[in-house]
């Protein structure tokens, strides 16, 4: 085969060219570039749930379209997080919690590194629930525990971190499940709890080199019993020149700076009966200068960025009181895709909130991942391991509903014109990879 057809040659050249022009980037560092075909985080490249990908599998089973599987020894809500030729998952085998790096070609292990004992269960969550990150030379892990570490990519321990130990257990009501947000060169975690203890929740910033803490601030509320819980992570607002760290939980959305962690703006609402149980699960996603917050179910809350202070009343656009509980939502700013832990759907006017159809039932079931959306389809699994393939647009049409028969809590991701979805029992790589 000749090297400019080549796709690992290929793709070591797209990584080698995409090395050279970041790092000569203001304010970005100098780790590598994501290529299109990457999930970098949770929520994937745009950490929104989106890609850029096209010509993606529409139809599959376990004994059709499946390139391979590897099997898993328990259940997790962590997504499958990809790079290049890697993909990395964090696994709980009952008792202990490991990170598992993977051959994305083969379905093969290539290592696996240590991170904490302690496993336990929590209602539907074990502790290795957040989801892994990486920037293409490392990757950091955070566990339901307290345990946050770095690897490199050949499986070498950076440093750990023990969160609780540095600042007092976590006192969430169903146990820790915030991804950590990566973003120019810094790690975010935040620690958003209540129910079961009186610490202070709090939002911190780390330098991903070392593992030391760059700040931390304090982030109050007056939320009660379990309402300050958020199991979300956060989201990066980039917006006329300015970027914000986004936090939603205890019963409000907040905008911090990210050199500091100064809270710039509040906006209240997403418990306006203050009720004790309206812990989040639902992460927040911006999209062209919309910030979208979901609470547990009503309201959702469309809010204009750019505002300082208490902008509870100055900058929502619109509500919406069928929101999701569980899923993420989606958008691609022009529709809003709402999809509710009983598989109920809508689909809204992205910048006005108007209804434009919902609602509608997918397959009956109970939905706990989020769903993901490209090539024109949004794909979400539910708990009995289902997916349903939506068509995007105003018209709501189901494509395929494609079942693997297993107990799933992860979101699907998607590389290289592939879907990888997680189940209790197995991971599994969908469709065949693209040539590059």
């Amino acid at each position: 085969m000749s090297i400019d057809k080549d796709p690992t040659v290929r793709r070591i050249l797209a990584l080698a060219i995409a090395i050279v022009l970041v790092s000569g980037m203001p304010g970005q560092s100098s780790a590598a570039m994501a290529d299109d075909g990457d999930w970098p985080h949770w929520r994937g490249p745009a950490r929104d749930g989106t890609s850029g990908e096209i010509n993606l599998p529409v139809e599959w089973s376990t004994t059709e379209n499946i390139s391979w599987s590897l099997e898993l020894p328990v259940w997790s809500g962590s997504t499958p997080i990809i790079w290049g030729e890697t993909i990395f998952l964090s696994v709980s085998d009952g008792e202990g919690l490991w990170l598992w790096a993977i051959d994305r070609d083969n379905g093969e292990k290539l290592w696996e590194g240590f991170l904490s004992g302690g496993d336990h269960r929590e209602r539907k969550q074990n502790m290795s629930s957040p989801s892994p990150v990486t920037d293409g030379e490392h990757v950091w892990v955070m566990t339901g525990t307290g345990i946050l570490k770095a690897f490199d990519f050949e499986g070498a321990e950076q440093w750990s971190r023990d969160i609780p130990a540095d600042y007092g257990d976590f006192g969430l009501n169903w146990g820790y499940a915030s991804s950590p947000l990566l973003y120019d060169g810094a790690l975010y975690v935040q620690v958003l709890h209540g129910m079961k203890t009186d610490d202070t929740p709090y939002v911190l910033r780390i330098d991903p080199a070392s593992g030391e803490t760059t700040w931390r601030v304090e982030r109050p509320t007056a939320a009660i019993r379990e309402s300050p819980d958020s199991y979300t992570t956060p989201a990066v607002l980039e917006h006329e020149g300015v970027t914000e760290i986004i936090i939603t939980g205890g019963d409000v959305v907040t905008g911090h700076d990210p050199a500091t962690g100064v809270e710039l703006w509040r906006a209240d609402g997403l418990n306006p009966d203050n009720q004790a149980n309206y812990r989040i699960v639902a992460s927040p996603i911006i999209n062209d200068g919309i910030i979208y917050a979901p609470t547990r179910e009503r309201p959702l809350l469309a809010i204009k960025a750019g505002g300082r202070g208490d902008i509870t009343e100055t900058h929502r656009l619109w509500s919406f009181n069928n929101g999701p509980d569980v899923p993420s939502p989606l958008t691609d700013g022009e529709y809003f895709y709402s999809i509710n832990d009983k598989g109920i759907a809508y689909c809204l006017d992205a910048k006005t909130g108007e209804n434009i159809y919902g609602p509608v039932r997918l397959a009956v079931g109970t939905y706990s991942g989020s769903p993901v959306m490209a090539d024109g389809k949004i794909y979400i699994t539910n708990e009995d391991g289902l997916t349903s393939v939506m068509r995007t647009g105003p018209e709501f049409e189901v494509l395929a509903e494609n079942d693997l028969g297993d107990y799933t809590l992860s979101s699907p991701a998607i590389s290289d014109g592939q879907i990888f979805i997680r189940t209790a029992s197995g991971l599994y790589a969908i469709g065949e990879r693209r040539s590059n």
